[in-house]
C-alpha cells in the first residue's frame, strides 16, 4: 500500500512552503530516514525523510512549486517486511 509523503510543519505560523530539490527520483529505492526532498520556507529549509524503507513511486510537485502544510507531494511504496532483509 502506497504511503503519502506530506509537507511537514516547519514553523508555527508557516502555512505555505516551496518544494526544493528532490533528493530521490521516481523508482529510486530509499532506506528509512533517507532524505527524499527539501522543503523551503522563509525561515528554514528542512529535509523530508523517508518514513520507512521502500521506493519513491510518484512525485506530485516539482522543485520550485508551492505547497501547503499537510499537502501530499508524493508517494512511496514500502518494502515488504520479508524483502527488507534481502
Amino acid at each position: 500500500m502506497a504511503l503519502e509523503l506530506k509537507v511537514p510543519e516547519v514553523g508555527e505560523s508557516i502555512t505555505e512552503v516551496m518544494i526544493g530539490a528532490w533528493k530521490k527520483r521516481e523508482g529510486e529505492a530509499v532506506k528509512a530516514d533517507d532524505p527524499i526532498v527539501e522543503i523551503e520556507s522563509d525561515k528554514a529549509t528542512v529535509e523530508l525523510p523517508a518514513p520507512v524503507a521502500g521506493t519513491v513511486t510518484k512525485m506530485l510537485k516539482a522543485s520550485g512549486e508551492k505547497a501547503t502544510v499537510g499537502e501530499v507531494i508524493g508517494y512511496m511504496e514500502p518494502v515488504a517486511a520479508g524483502a527488507a532483509a534481502a
